[in-house]
């Protein structure tokens, strides 16, 4: 997982969390909303994804101020059945429905075995691992996803056509750590271009095409001018298509050039859609089986021969949960970029950083 240049400062995830909690507090929010949606921001610090972690609180505040998302609304069912629900999130804080909603899901997969819920009128939710790895912990298998603006390009075209329409899924393992990825369906996620257009850097070939479908490591016109390029070619744009088809089509939500972006000032609300999914090892095979199946997996992966210059090889999500380890034990080293994202949350709703033990 890439993540820009940390900053020296540690913060501890507590003092982190209560901060966050008492801006969304200000700022309209129930406790439960604030919680929650300080919950999924900082465990994704602490992971290590920092692109989708707390530097994201300001942007999702501000459209509350300007009513793109709403402090008091509630999440409502609109069509379910046993072992699925269709819900109109009516612009609530998207981090916290969508931990509830994860919740529903893994409801009606201990009813069915397997729990689908889908999600409209919604925005930005973080994190897709978040939610995945919520059904891992209850010994579930957890997948999630979302459409986004069309931001991306798909093979044979040079326009934004699609979203980077993240995808993640998580499953437990026994003596093992539970294996988990998250990713966009796009070479990188948005939020590195902006990170490297915002320090004046160069990007990497493969993450970006100009205005005539040409590959660029100027991320300097973008989002306004160019596109994203899907990752693997027709792989990721098939991908994308998949989730557009879960989280939107079948949702009702806004599909493709009908999302809007919640990053620019659009007075338009974003509705994103998104979509949870959990299996209920236990009522397909019991769940030690399951387990001890998972652990030897993993083992028979680790033992792999070596390339040569290697050390060893990860499972998805090892590197992110040696990051969480160090991270709950150590502090969180904030890269520069989330700092600065902080700090302005602090002068927007008027908190004073250092009562929460926090130096930004």
């Amino acid at each position: 997982m890439e993540t820009m240049a940390v900053s020296g400062m540690k913060v501890a995830p507590q003092d982190l969390a209560a901060f966050c909690i008492e801006a969304m507090r200000i700022s309209g929010l129930n406790e439960e909303d604030a919680r929650l949606t300080a919950e999924v921001l900082v465990t994704t610090d602490t992971l290590g994804t920092f692109t989708h972690g707390t530097r994201q609180l300001r942007g999702l505040l501000n459209n509350i101020r300007t009513g793109r998302l709403s402090a008091t609304a509630h999440e409502e069912i609109a069509a379910e059945g046993p072992a699925w629900a269709i819900v109109d999130a009516h612009y609530a804080m998207p981090p916290a429905v969508s931990y509830r909603l994860m919740e529903l899901a893994m409801q009606k997969a201990k009813a069915c075995g397997i729990g689908f819920v889908g999600v409209k009128h919604s925005s930005h939710f973080g994190a897709a691992g978040f939610y995945a790895n919520l059904a891992g912990q209850h010994d579930m298998i957890g997948l999630a996803m979302c459409n986004v603006d069309p931001c991306m390009t798909v093979p044979g075209g040079r326009s934004k056509i699609m979203g980077t329409n993240p995808i993640a899924y998580a499953a437990p393992a026994g003596t093992e750590r539970p294996v988990f990825l998250d990713i966009a369906t796009s070479a990188v996620a948005a939020t590195k271009i902006f990170a490297a257009r915002a320090l004046g850097k160069q990007i990497p070939k493969g993450w970006l095409v100009d205005d005539e479908g040409l590959p660029t490591t100027d991320p300097g016109q973008y989002p306004a001018r160019g596109a994203q390029l899907p990752m693997a070619g027709h792989k990721g744009y098939g991908l994308a298509v998949l989730v557009e088809i879960l989280s939107a089509v079948l949702t009702g939500a806004a599909i493709m050039s009908g999302v809007k972006s919640w990053v620019l000032d659009d007075p338009e609300p974003t509705d994103e859609g998104h979509a949870f999914i959990a299996i209920d090892i236990g009522q397909m095979m019991p769940l030690d089986e399951f387990k001890a199946r998972m652990d030897g997996m993993i083992r028979e992966i680790h033992a792999a021969p070596l390339a040569r210059g290697a050390d060893r090889i990860y499972l998805p999500g090892e590197i992110e949960w040696e990051k969480r380890d160090r991270a709950l034990t150590e502090g969180i080293a904030l890269p520069a970029d989330v700092i600065a994202s902080l700090r302005g949350l602090a002068e927007d709703v008027g908190l004073d950083p250092e009562e929460f033990n926090l130096k930004l």
